[in-house]
């Protein structure tokens, strides 16, 4: 049987003809080393054309939690390669091992070799539990470590403790040595070392897309009109409006400042970006098309899962007045997707929580958090103007008004970001337990 624990100091020689680089040392049996262009690390031997079975785990239907021994593992992911970090039970030593990215070949077969060798060496079940920042790999990696049998966190990078020296050391094997830390800590009880996220389903994450991506065309929409609005600007035009249907007939009729019609290479110009114009119009209406569909979608059973959950929520929240189709589907979609165990986690969960600097005689206010959903948050506070404007009987109206009579600009501000707080734990409490916000008022049936 092989032994693949890592070894102090070792000696490398080429097997001719394979691979592979055997290596030892005098007190220690020989063992095997992936080659891949540069050392990585050391484990079983891998092959492209050996396929490994399922990870599963090591698992007796009797065993109780405390019986398994717990492997941790660690990934630092880049476009190019994977640093996998991982911690034997009961040891110390971290071994890390490279391979290239998205290879899952290679790493189903470095977690099964790694699971046996520690199961091997305990003598109990043995169970893995892995770790990774969010990011852009989303969570793709989290269903298929799932999907093998290994129990995976992924947690929020800017959650993470670090040094705070000026400057501190960064490596993909620094990094993953932390994230290993953070989530010993985190199993061993202390939550507050790091904050998981909560990975959303398929489901929930192709939902969100609509909305999404009516975000985007609508900021490309804003920002071809603003380009066309400074090209005119540029030649002492104003007041023409790109987005009405007589827009490009509408150019004849424009005169630069000097009296001139407008030149040919700034004409074919503007007709241009009006033509896109239109396009974005019309993928514009299609979203809102699948959007309102989905609003008005029925519920089906317990097995269709979140889309029935989603547009449940839609519905309920556009019982309100001051609250749309858009409104409904970005605070179903983007929040109240998962559960929240109280406000101060909702409001976290947004970044709008306050964020107090308190030190000895030292205390003042350092504003919101801003650590959570940006689009969320921006919602939230576009939705708060709204609700002032349209539900003018209800308490949380009044009480804006009152914090902002007499004030100026700045105040009203401040105040408002403050409503959206309350309005945020507001509609949570409507869509959890029914309780429609005071005073607020319903659209007719």
């Amino acid at each position: 049987m092989i032994d693949t624990s890592p070894v102090s100091a070792p000696s490398f020689r080429c097997v001719p003809g394979t691979d592979v680089f055997a290596c030892g040392a005098k007190e220690d049996p020989m063992w095997v080393a992936v080659a891949t262009g540069r050392w990585v690390g050391f484990g079983m031997p891998f092959h492209s054309t050996w396929e490994a079975p399922m990870l599963q785990p090591e698992t007796d239907p009797t065993a109780t939690e405390a019986e398994f021994a717990t492997l941790l593992v660690s990934f630092e992911l880049s476009a190019d390669r994977w640093v996998v970090t991982m911690r034997q039970p009961g040891g110390s030593k971290l071994s890390r091992y490279s391979l290239a990215a998205r290879d899952m070949t290679k790493l189903l077969s470095l977690l099964t070799a790694q699971r046996e060798q520690a199961a091997r060496r305990t003598g109990r079940a043995v169970k893995i539990v892995s770790i990774y920042e969010a990011g852009r790999d989303g969570f793709w990696l989290h269903r298929w470590l799932l999907a093998h049998g290994v129990e995976n966190q992924v947690v929020d990078p800017a959650s993470i403790l670090s040094p705070q020296r000026r400057r501190n050391a960064k490596s993909d094997g620094i990094d993953g040595e932390k994230l290993l830390r953070s989530l010993a800590a985190w199993l061993g009880g202390e939550r507050g070392a790091c904050s998981m996220v909560r990975p959303p389903s398929v489901a929930e994450e192709d939902q969100r897309r609509l909305s999404r991506e009516r975000d985007e065309l609508v900021g490309e929409r804003t920002r071809l009109s603003n380009r066309i609005n400074g090209l005119l600007a540029n030649q002492g035009i104003a007041g023409f409006r790109p987005l009405q249907r007589d827009a490009q007939p509408a150019l004849d009729a424009l005169r630069t400042g000097d009296g001139r019609v407008l030149e040919v290479h700034l004409r074919t110009t503007l007709e241009r970006i009006l033509q896109r114009l239109a396009l974005l119009g019309q993928q514009i209406k299609a979203v809102e098309k699948q959007r309102d569909a989905l609003v008005k979608a029925v519920p089906a059973d317990a097995a269709s899962g979140a889309p029935s959950r989603a547009a449940a929520t839609m519905r309920s929240l556009s019982r309100l007045r001051s609250i749309g189709p858009e409104f409904a589907s970005v605070l179903s979609l983007e929040c109240f997707y998962r559960t929240f165990d109280n406000r101060r986690q909702v409001a976290a969960f947004v970044g709008l929580a306050p964020t107090p600097w308190s030190s000895g005689s030292v205390e003042r206010e350092q504003g919101i958090s801003k650590a959570g959903n940006r689009r969320l948050r921006r919602t939230m506070v576009e939705l708060a103007w709204s609700w002032t404007w349209l539900q003018p009987g209800s308490a949380l109206t009044q009480w804006f008004r009152r914090k902002v009579a007499g004030q100026g600009g700045r105040m009203r501000r401040i105040a408002i970001v403050a409503l959206a707080r309350k309005l945020l734990v507001a509609l949570w409490r409507y869509v959890t337990d029914g309780v429609v916000p005071d005073g607020a008022a319903l659209k007719a049936a």
